[in-house]
């Protein structure tokens, strides 16, 4: 009797081959299985490093806030034409994580009066970490000019946000900063 083809086939088959019958004997089946939980391991690890790493940079009302933007830009865009102030933020050199900073604010008029401000706020907003943000009230030094001296606590992108007030009027300056390290110097 001569053997069929099948029956020398299955006693010569290795264990894990492409010819194997059992599908979870397959190299095919189960790289893609194994394929499949890798993909699915990776997007789980993800999601737990996003749930953990959370830096909380989405605001509790964004729909609203989001809604509103549009009329407030417009609003303060027609206050700063209203008003016609020119304002500038300085500093004397570029901030340094842990080092103090003085950040000048000056205010004038269209004529280039100083404007006699009721006070002003300097906000330091951390684009990748909320829990970085701080503000401080600047020092008034002379109508129209006002200082304050900042301490970042991290290297990178910030953005400074200058709130002046002058009785039932005020406008904001923003400027985008970016911290050096101070081991980089």
């Amino acid at each position: 009797m001569n053997p069929t083809m099948n029956e020398t086939r299955t006693g010569n088959t290795p264990r894990f081959s492409q010819h194997n019958k059992e599908a979870f004997r397959n190299p095919w089946v189960l790289g893609w299985i194994g394929g499949i939980l890798l993909v699915l391991g990776v997007n789980a690890a993800f999601i737990v490093t996003a749930i953990v790493t959370s830096p909380g940079l989405v605001e509790k009302n964004y729909y609203e806030k989001g809604r509103d933007q549009e009329r407030n830009f417009v609003s303060q865009q027609q206050m700063r034409n209203r008003l016609g102030w020119y304002m500038t933020l300085n500093t004397i050199r570029k901030p340094v994580t842990g080092e103090s900073a003085r950040y000048s604010f000056n205010v004038v008029d269209a004529k280039g009066t100083p404007i006699d401000a009721d006070g002003a706020v300097i906000q330091a907003y951390r684009p990748s970490n909320v829990n970085a943000d701080f503000s401080t009230k600047m020092q008034k030094i002379a109508p129209g000019v006002f200082s304050a001296e900042l301490i970042f606590p991290l290297k990178g992108a910030w953005d400074l946000n200058v709130v002046l007030s002058k009785g039932e009027d005020s406008l904001k300056l923003t400027r985008r900063i970016s911290v050096l390290s101070s081991s980089s110097q």
